[in-house]
């Protein structure tokens, strides 16, 4: 249903470069948390996978930015667009919020699951909305067979360290990322509520205000005031 406002979106030159750009710093910040991960774990066979999957998320950071810097090259406007629609098309994996310390193997798997395969979702849809930028949709190509290989590995693996559990565990790690997609837009509807609010007390609240220091402003009489000798007694000391 979305198609069509995604092929919008991507339809800019501008648009394109700051989204891309965006894909690569999320890509190379889930690559270091991966890297931890792998660093955190005591089990030699993630060890080795994650490894392998930090440097294909620092390959696919390498290649967004290289893209964008080619597509920076030959734009013909150097403002950015009022309008990305980062919500309608959004990038990387969704590693915001995770304390990978803290992380058992099942749930570093479960998430890093359904993270890839939310992110193979999307890079498919990107990847076909790019027919008319053959070099952008050939990253978007590259990168999804490296992120089937992701969302692959990483159910074997859960399957392989919890055998009877690992679906409650999907399911969870689901939750978790619903109830944090809630929180971020919870944060950004009452940033705007809030911005709404300020604006409306704004033309409504500071009006009367106004008049009313203007009307004080009018009965002042202009220039110096007269005062009586009496009140002059508190020049000659400090109080």
């Amino acid at each position: 249903m979305l198609t069509p406002v995604h092929r919008w979106i991507w339809s800019d030159t501008d648009r394109r470069v700051q989204k891309l750009l965006r894909f690569s710093e999320t890509e190379t910040d889930g690559g270091r948390d991966i890297l931890r991960a792998a660093e955190v774990t005591s089990d030699p066979l993630l060890r080795r996978l994650y490894l392998e999957h930090a440097i294909d998320e620092f390959r696919h950071g390498v290649l967004f930015r290289h893209r964008a810097a080619e597509l920076l090259k030959v734009s013909a406007s150097g403002s950015s667009p009022g309008f990305h629609g980062d919500w309608l098309a959004p990038g990387g994996h969704g590693l915001d919020d995770l304390q990978v310390d803290g992380e058992s193997d099942r749930n570093m798997l479960a998430f890093l699951h359904l993270s890839e395969k939310a992110a193979a979702s999307r890079f498919t849809v990107y990847r076909d909305v790019t027919q008319h930028d053959p070099s952008t949709r050939a990253v978007f190509e590259e990168i999804l067979h490296d992120e089937t290989f992701h969302m692959n590995y990483t159910l074997m693996q859960l399957a392989r360290v919890e055998p009877k559990r690992h679906r409650r565990h999907l399911w969870w790690a689901r939750l978790s990322r619903l109830w944090k997609a809630y929180l971020r837009l919870a944060t950004g509807l009452a940033g705007i509520l809030g911005s709404m609010l300020l604006t409306i007390q704004y033309f409504v609240l500071l009006p009367p205000f106004a008049w009313l220091a203007r009307r004080a402003a009018h009965q002042e009489r202009s220039g110096w005031t007269m005062v009586s000798p009496g009140h002059s007694d508190s020049l000659d000391r400090q109080y």
